[in-house]
């Protein structure tokens, strides 16, 4: 059996009663002396919780159209890379290598990137790297670009460590569907070298996406490795909180600097929540929630928070002021929730439907008080005022959650009961 792994990456996979275990992320791969294929050790599957696990390929025992089935045996402990292991999607995808052997598409020496790979069974449950898709990668004499061919393992060479760059987009192309949190889970196991590169082949948008989601460690890195112009245009893209709370890890010369290549108003917002302490309602708030004065509608409304880019909390209410609509707003009238606006015929106006018995944080009060006031009233945003009664922002849920948290929570391995894995799992099985 051969399958190309890039046709893996994110397929179900299931134990051998139809129950879901998880989804393929990548396959683990060990490199052997010369030119034997290297094998292929085990799967990387995302379990619930978005924890990533070490599955055997010993333990799967079939990989069909569209979904993988193993033996539903499978150890819970956080997978850890090895330094013997090669991620076949994260490290060989866009690999750019040289032929050995003169094929269609060139004589020995040319330079090709490697755009899948294919896993063999070979006997029994034992797996190989046998095959390579590749694609020229330069132009030149009598070649066209992007001819591409299928080659054996020992037909290429260059799979050791390189120190120039490796592209990105056939990774980014079998990940292309995963939702940012997703994406930065795979980017933040990736080794630091590989973390770069992908993360520097994303869009803007994109990349603002998964930096909010990755450890700050993890952003303060990638930030700091792209192009000035270029981490100044990713900065506008992301929520002023989530850029204020960026900027805030950089030394002050760089967050300044960043500051000034930025887009005046986008900048503005930023340089006001970074006068905040970040565990008070001005430190957590973002300042773009939507904003209607009085005589909009509810259809209006309902048409603002259908908007793909808002979050969940953010889409859960409107905020209505006075104008000034932008932050900091004209006097703050009150909000209306989603809920309420359903309820109510689309002519009604916004504001005759107020709810003002929610009340207001100032931007000094401590993270607790922000806590305490999202339980009284159970909501998943709160608004923030200034002394003169004008919107600043809001507070959302998931900003809370972030501060409430271990700092490193994305990778405890704590299961549902808050007991740790390691105690509970077998040791890893030895490949």
């Amino acid at each position: 059996m051969r399958v190309y792994v890039a046709r893996l990456a994110g397929l179900a996979a299931f134990d051998p009663l139809g129950d879901p275990v998880g989804r393929v992320r990548d396959v683990v791969s060990v490199f052997r002396a010369g030119r034997q294929p290297p094998r292929a050790v085990g799967m990387v599957l995302e379990v619930p919780g978005r924890r990533r696990v070490f599955v055997p390929m010993t333990r799967v025992t079939s990989i069909d159209v569209g979904q993988v089935i193993t033996t539903g045996l499978v150890n819970m402990r956080r997978f850890e890379q090895r330094p013997t292991e090669t991620l076949v999607l994260g490290e060989l995808l866009d690999r750019r290598v040289a032929l050995r052997e003169d094929t269609a598409i060139g004589p020995a020496g040319t330079e090709v990137t490697v755009e899948d790979v294919a896993i063999e069974q070979v006997g029994g449950r034992e797996w190989q790297v046998r095959r390579f898709f590749v694609r020229l990668g330069r132009s030149g004499p009598l070649r066209r670009r992007g001819e591409s061919t299928v080659v054996e393992f020992g037909a290429l060479a260059g799979f050791g460590v390189v120190e120039h760059r490796q592209g990105a987009a056939n990774l980014l192309a079998a990940f292309d569907e995963l939702k940012a949190p997703d994406l930065a889970e795979v980017i933040h196991e990736l080794t630091p070298k590989r973390r770069i590169e992908v993360a520097s082949a994303l869009d803007d948008e994109r990349l603002a996406d998964v930096l909010e989601e990755l450890p700050e460690d993890d952003q303060v890195e990638i930030l700091s490795e792209l192009a000035t112009e270029r981490a100044a245009d990713v900065l506008e893209a992301m929520q002023p909180d989530d850029a204020a709370d960026l900027l805030s890890e950089l030394p002050p010369e760089q967050a300044d600097h960043l500051l000034e290549l930025m887009d005046p108003d986008e900048a503005e917002d930023v340089r006001r929540l970074l006068a905040y302490d970040e565990r008070t309602a001005g430190g957590l708030m973002t300042t773009e929630p939507v904003i209607l004065p009085p005589e909009a509608t509810v259809a209006e409304a309902l048409a603002h928070v259908r908007r793909v880019d808002l979050s969940p909390a953010l889409a859960a209410a409107v905020y209505v002021c006075r104008p000034p609509l932008e932050t900091p707003t004209g006097r703050y009238l009150g909000l209306l929730h989603i809920q309420r606006m359903l309820r109510e015929a689309p002519q009604e106006l916004v504001g005759a439907l107020l709810d003002r018995d929610v009340e207001p944080l100032d931007p000094a009060d401590p993270l607790a008080r922000v806590t305490r006031q999202m339980a009284i009233y159970n909501l998943v945003a709160v608004p923030v005022t200034d002394e003169a009664n004008r919107l600043l922002g809001v507070v959302t849920v998931d900003d809370v959650l972030d501060h409430l948290l271990p700092e490193d929570w994305r990778d405890a391995d704590e299961d549902w009961h808050g007991h740790d894995d390691d105690t509970l799992a077998p040791a890893r099985e030895k490949s």
